[in-house]
């Protein structure tokens, strides 16, 4: 039997280099061995959103098709909206119940965002929302309606699948073995950094290629990539660990990535040549993906069934679990069959 995995990704932006290498291309290789479950989690995007519907809305489809553009195979996966089950915000009552306020503060990961939120939108500790706060239980609903028994995370999330694992442990302590206790499974892949030196590639941080940007727009973000401050002439020497165009050259110029080495140390080699080198691969690199994804722009109709006949399989997962969840916390009152 094949074990279950549910991952996720929010529709606020379309996805990036970021994404794919560091979340996407892994899912393709996992719904070869797996029942895979990819949630577009609409409910959870809406935490930090629920003034931006529209952008929410719009970014549903987007998600969608550069998922179905970059591998994703609804034949082999299930790709479901998640607020279309109810089930979800179902568990997400009852979990609520069994989480102290002052466990969700100490969650590493949500301490790590409310810092970021602080930074990025100056919102203040009394400002973040229930909804925010809460979304590691949230999280926790979303894993076990689907009997998710591996969940594919990087370092930085662990702390949020711990918190499931101890809610799963607590609801079964109390109403009988009911939910599976998911593992992790680690990515390998190291988060992708943006093109301005940040750790980490963003939406919010106007730092990333896109997988659907034109030659155009990946040239104009390319040219603008942080150098060696030290460079200040074509001819001279420079340090390529430094530069955030090398930084990307190792991802997409694996075949050159000598000689570039070499020029960049010897001064033979001028940042804009090299730049317009990146541009050029990652072009060609994502030519097949933005083909697909002219597809199904082109056949909406398409990407409509795909997550209408998805969400209908993971609904239908989601009420097998809630029947197991209702019986045992015995509110079940009126089942069909139930003496």
């Amino acid at each position: 039997m094949k074990k279950n995995i549910l991952s996720g990704i929010r529709p606020t932006g379309n996805l990036h280099l970021g994404h794919l290498l560091g979340t996407v291309d892994n899912w393709v290789k996992l719904q070869e061995s797996y029942n895979c479950y990819f949630e577009i989690a609409d409910a959870q995007a809406l935490t930090d959103n629920f003034d931006n519907p529209d952008k929410v809305n719009r970014n549903v489809k987007e998600v969608a098709i550069d998922l179905l553009s970059s591998g994703i195979d609804p034949n082999k996966s299930v790709i479901f909206i998640q607020s279309m089950i109810p089930e979800i915000a179902e568990l997400t009552v009852y979990f609520s119940n069994m989480v102290t306020v002052a466990r969700l503060y100490r969650n590493p990961t949500v301490k790590t965002e409310i810092k970021q939120k602080k930074a990025l939108f100056g919102v203040k500790g009394e400002g973040v929302t229930y909804g925010f706060i809460g979304y590691p239980v949230s999280q926790a609903a979303d894993i076990t309606a689907f009997d998710g028994e591996l969940v594919p995370v990087g370092d930085d999330q662990l702390p949020l699948l711990e918190q499931c694992r101890e809610i799963v442990r607590k609801f079964n302590t109390i109403y009988g073995e009911t939910l599976k206790e998911p593992a992790h499974y680690l990515s390998n892949m190291p988060r992708l950094k943006g093109l301005d030196g940040n750790e980490k590639m963003g939406k919010s941080l106007g730092n990333a290629i896109y997988l659907k940007d034109s030659a155009e727009e990946i040239n104009k973000k390319v040219m603008n990539a942080i150098t060696d401050p030290n460079k200040i002439k074509k001819d001279d020497p420079a340090n390529p660990e430094v530069c955030m165009v090398y930084y990307y050259h190792k991802l997409f110029s694996k075949d050159d990535l000598e000689t570039i080495n070499k020029e960049c140390r010897l001064g033979q080699r001028g940042c804009v040549n090299c730049k317009k080198q990146l541009v050029q691969n990652i072009t060609t690199f994502l030519k097949p993906i933005q083909e697909k994804r002219h597809y199904y722009e082109m056949n909406p109709e398409v990407v409509d069934k795909i997550l209408l006949e998805g969400t209908k399989k993971a609904q239908a997962k989601a009420k097998e679990v809630m029947k197991r969840v209702k019986k045992n916390m015995k509110i079940d009152y009126f089942e069909e069959g139930k003496d």
